[in-house]
């Protein structure tokens, strides 16, 4: 049986691998629109991108992809 700091452990690195792919979609999404949109820093498109989210990346990803569903481009 695991203990509770093995599954603590265990679940702060699959935390960590998900909020990584999240910043990897959330990343591809500025790319996208950085090319739609010269002179424009990716920083800003990102936090315009994220700021209707809380500061929590799964949140965010939610948020983003509700808004790509519902306007898909």
């Amino acid at each position: 049986m695991a203990t509770k700091q093995q599954r603590a452990t265990r679940l702060e690195e699959r935390i960590e691998e998900l909020r990584a792919e999240i910043d990897g979609i959330i990343d591809e999404r500025v790319t996208k629109i950085a090319i739609q949109s010269p002179g424009v820093p990716p920083g800003v498109i990102r936090n315009l991108l994220t700021a209707r989210a809380p500061a929590c990346r799964c949140a965010q990803y939610i948020e983003l992809c509700g808004r790509e569903a519902k306007n898909p481009d």
